[in-house]
């Protein structure tokens, strides 16, 4: 049996992390640590490093908190020897990860970059449609509501949040699992007035001669529209619902429930088990190339 502690219990953790804990036999919720939350039953710490200290039969971390400061609570827990698992994205920079995964790789315990995008139920059958098609191009549609996905939340504003880039890097996650060596070529950022990330972007990448679009925007008012589309030399495959149903020329093929982070927790216990580590930074990679090249656009200030 795993025992496993969580660090952080926002909206994300009880809505997904503690029924994939719960609902996998091979491990146990041990203890969380919170600065604001506790959960009845199971002991609760105000920090990282109280728990670590007080739980020496925890060995595995799953880490909830926000990109920004998430470093040290990261490599305190690897440096306690503690197996680790990172919520999406892994770090606020691309240095900070390789940076944990060293100190993992010195340790000799597991890291794990966790992209949750990645485990819904059509993005599998899509990598096995794709693999035999000639892609002619890619076209990426992720709209949402930031006041309902993220209510008063201000560390997505602030340098290193992401912006729209939160939601966004899920596509991403997706579309780097699907295609190989994908690279930016221009990235137009529309950052609110007074604040530090975007409330939308158009990217324009590319996979070899595979021109790819993406738009992201914060702004949409309406259901969630989470679709990429894939021209192919043998008709089109739509992924909606942010990869949890496919279809081909308009018919229907695949669609599954929510059980990404159940599918997350399962390859971390595999990863402990077989002494390994997962770290893909693709899709960090190609938001760090947007920000780093993007160009600037201001737009009318954001109130939550």
């Amino acid at each position: 049996m795993l025992n496993i502690g969580l660090v952080g219990l926002g909206v994300i953790a009880r809505a997904q992390h503690l029924p994939a804990i719960a609902a996998n036999p091979s491990m146990r919720l041990a203890a969380i640590a919170s600065r604001n939350a506790v959960l009845d039953g199971l002991p609760s710490y105000p920090d990282v490093a109280a728990l670590l200290a007080a739980e020496p039969e925890i060995s595995a971390i799953s880490l909830c908190t926000p990109p920004q400061g998430r470093f040290d609570q990261a490599m305190a827990v690897l440096r306690a020897g503690r197996h680790l698992m990172l919520e999406k994205p892994p770090g606020a920079t691309l240095s900070e990860v390789e940076a944990l995964q060293r100190e993992a790789q010195a340790q000799g315990v597991t890291i794990f970059a966790s992209w949750h995008s990645r485990e819904a139920a059509a993005v599998d059958p899509a990598r096995d449609w794709l693999s035999d098609k000639a892609l002619k191009s890619i076209a990426i549609e992720w709209f949402e509501d930031v006041r309902k996905w993220h209510p008063g939340q201000d560390w997505i504003w602030a340098a290193g949040g992401l912006g729209v880039f939160d939601p966004g890097i899920n596509a991403l996650s997706i579309l780097t699992k699907l295609i190989s060596d994908v690279v930016l070529e221009r990235a137009d950022l529309h950052i609110p007035q007074g604040r530090a990330t975007p409330i939308a972007a158009d990217l324009r990448l590319k996979a070899g001669d595979v021109p790819i679009t993406a738009a992201f925007d914060w702004r949409y008012e309406r259901d969630e529209l989470w679709r990429i589309t894939f021209e192919t030399d043998q008709g089109t495959l739509l992924l909606e619902d942010g990869g949890a149903r496919m279809s081909v020329n308009a018919t229907p093929l695949t669609s599954g429930e929510n059980h990404e982070y159940a599918r997350l927790y399962a390859r971390f216990h595999d990863l402990i088990k077989a002494k390994q580590s997962e770290v893909d930074l693709a899709p960090l990679r190609l938001v760090a190339d947007a920000f780093l090249t993007g160009q600037h656009h201001p737009t009318d200030p954001f109130h939550p």
